[in-house]
């Protein structure tokens, strides 16, 4: 494989510490890399010395002169004045970009609910990052280097992302390097993990699975890691072996050596005991919301958020919700606790029940800014049981990976990860016996993610949680349902696979309100619609259509690509009779998809929003 770019004895130090400490590594061609490390560890410093947005104290880095690297940051970069459009395709004219079916699929995959006129400013942050993700992969890069790009992204468009980064090369060309926090997506993309801690970087084939594998072997081994976090890695691994089919598939993943690693490690979970202690707890009814009807907020008068809808938890439940963005999964949140009126049907409530939900913004410690770590949780609890087992509030704020230094921080000093897993820990400490977690691996870093998946596997109350993580939820919830945006509420046998198949389904057939299939009307620059436009039949038959020319235009791609072949081949051999013939299937092919891309311009043009 050929050498793409690579650090020699790269060094970085901030005041008096040192985050790299001659680091020397590189990618290849081929090479699919996720970056994993605690937050502050140097994974994001890293990935900009590669990408050459910063320099080395010592050390350089370098890389092949035809080489170009596409980079996402985790900040805001785009040009707020800019449109949507400009920001992502820049003065290129519709026709120049939608006859491309690369910039299309990315469109669709990622903007298509975006509307294309509309001010960067104006968009909300996971917009944002959606706009600036396609902007990046419609380049033509050898290298691509994303910094949590799962950032803001549904399970859906997670997925699609996963999808695309798998096809968008030949298995032994080009090469990307990724930070994030979804174990998933790490498992499902990766070849091999970077661990960056303690100032070096360790190297494993594989994705998370094999990553988690071979960490606990070299803990074990070593015997220089302290127990508690050898006890974590262990469990996970146990979770990993023990859990979906899918984990003990991958390559390298060696069967054999997992079971004697996990041999005397218990079950994450003892589901009968913990329904027993929740049952106890909560009694025999929890929440249940009954013939729901919820109308949107300021939306057209018949539009409905939730269309008669009927949930209910029992003691000890464990359920884990997923959907598109705006589907209203953290508005069902609100209904289960009470924080909104339903426009129809009702809430029933337990007399024993004690709720409390983890928001995404965690703006409820604002009003502790002024403490630190542990007078918050001392404020509120100095002892708490988890799993059986009583800890002082700090060796549960130590748990969840606030060292002794740091338990005397100010909250107002603490990053947004920190900040989430305080707001946990002080929710957990009130003893609720039905606990809401809403998006809660945003800013959190694997090792944090097993600590605090630790913590949930011995409470025994009802759980809910929100997630676009697959990981989480297949980890910590015992079966999932979905919000589909189409008002309804749907159980899910299969997990989020079955969510993704109903989801292509829907898109394929138009059918659903809250589809985000590609269109022009959102990624290609229409005039908005008129009062007497398109009719929603023909709107529908044009997504059809769309569909349709799309499957057509990726035959023709193929067939035109094994047309130049042999064309090359008889051109080599001089034979130019038959060079002539496949000169005349090749005009014949372009002058089909020079139709095809039209007929789909035109199609679009009928989904003009």
């Amino acid at each position: 494989m050929a050498h793409l770019l690579g650090g020699e004895n790269l060094s970085v130090t901030y005041g008096t510490r040192t985050v790299l400490d001659g680091v020397t590594l590189g990618l290849e061609d081929g090479d699919r890399i996720g970056m994993v490390g605690r937050n502050g560890d140097g994974k994001s410093t890293l990935m900009r010395l590669l990408a050459l947005r910063s320099t080395p104290d010592s050390g350089r880095v370098t890389k092949r002169n035809d080489v170009t690297v596409g980079y996402l940051d985790q900040s805001d970069v785009l040009d707020g004045d800019l449109t949507v459009g400009a920001a992502i395709v820049g003065d290129q004219a519709d026709h120049e970009w939608a006859a491309n079916p690369k910039i299309r699929e990315i469109m669709g995959g990622l903007v298509g609910d975006v509307d294309w006129h509309a001010n960067v400013h104006s968009l909300s942050g996971g917009q944002k990052r959606r706009v600036a993700l396609a902007k990046l992969l419609i380049g033509d890069h050898d290298v691509i280097m994303l910094d949590e790009p799962t950032n803001h992204l549904d399970v859906e468009g997670v997925a699609w992302l996963a999808r695309h980064l798998k096809s968008r090369w030949r298995a032994n060309q080009g090469a990307f390097l990724v930070v994030t926090h979804d174990r998933w997506f790490l498992d499902e993309v990766c070849n091999y993990t970077w661990e960056v801690h303690d100032a070096m970087v360790d190297m494993f084939d594989g994705g998370y699975a094999a990553y988690v594998l071979a960490r606990a072997e070299r803990d074990r081994m070593a015997a220089v890691v302290e127990n508690k976090r050898q006890q974590l890695v262990k469990k996970e691994l146990a979770w990993l072996r023990r859990g979906a089919p899918a984990r003990t598939s991958k390559p390298k993943f060696r069967i054999e050596a997992a079971n004697e690693l996990i041999s005397d490690v218990p079950e994450p979970r003892d589901s009968v005991a913990l329904s027993k202690m929740a049952t106890a707890r909560l009694g025999k009814d929890v929440l249940d919301l009954e013939n729901i009807t919820l109308d949107f907020e300021g939306g057209e008068s018949g539009q409905k958020l939730f269309n008669n809808i009927t949930l209910r938890l029992a003691p000890g439940e464990r359920l884990g919700l997923v959907g598109v963005n705006g589907a209203g999964k953290s508005t069902l949140l609100r209904l289960l606790n009470g924080d909104i009126q339903p426009s129809s049907g009702r809430l029933k409530r337990g007399k024993t029940v004690v709720t409390a939900v983890l928001t995404q913004d965690v703006k409820e410690l604002d009003e502790v800014s002024d403490l630190r770590v542990i007078e918050v949780i001392e404020r509120e609890k100095r002892s708490f049981s988890v799993g059986g087992k009583e800890f002082t509030a700090g060796q549960l704020v130590e748990q969840l990976g606030f060292t002794k230094e740091k338990q005397w921080t100010p909250v107002s000093d603490l990053s947004g990860g920190e900040r989430r897993r305080l707001q946990l820990l002080r929710l957990l400490v009130g003893e609720p016996n039905v606990l809401m977690l809403d998006e809660p691996t945003n800013d959190l870093d694997t090792d944090t993610l097993a600590a605090v998946e630790d913590v949930l596997d011995g409470w025994p109350g009802t759980l809910v949680v929100v997630s676009h993580d697959r990981y989480l939820l297949e980890r910590v919830t015992d079966h999932q349902m979905a919000l589909l945006g189409d008002g309804k509420l749907r159980g899910l046998p299969g997990g989020v696979d079955q969510y993704l198949e109903l989801r292509e389904a829907a898109l394929a057939s138009g059918s659903l309100a809250g589809s985000t299939a590609p269109t022009a009307g959102s990624a290609g620059g229409s005039a908005p619609t008129s009062a007497d436009g398109p009719s929603e039949a023909e709107k529908r038959d044009a997504r059809k259509d769309l569909n349709r020319i799309d499957r057509q235009l990726g035959k023709l791609a193929q067939q035109e690509e094994k047309l130049h072949a042999q064309m090359a081949a008889k051109s080599e051999s001089g034979d130019f009779d038959a060079l002539g013939e496949l000169n005349a299937k090749l005009q014949e092919l372009l002058e089909e998809k020079e139709g095809l891309e039209l007929e789909w311009l035109e199609a679009a043009e009928v989904l003009g929003e």
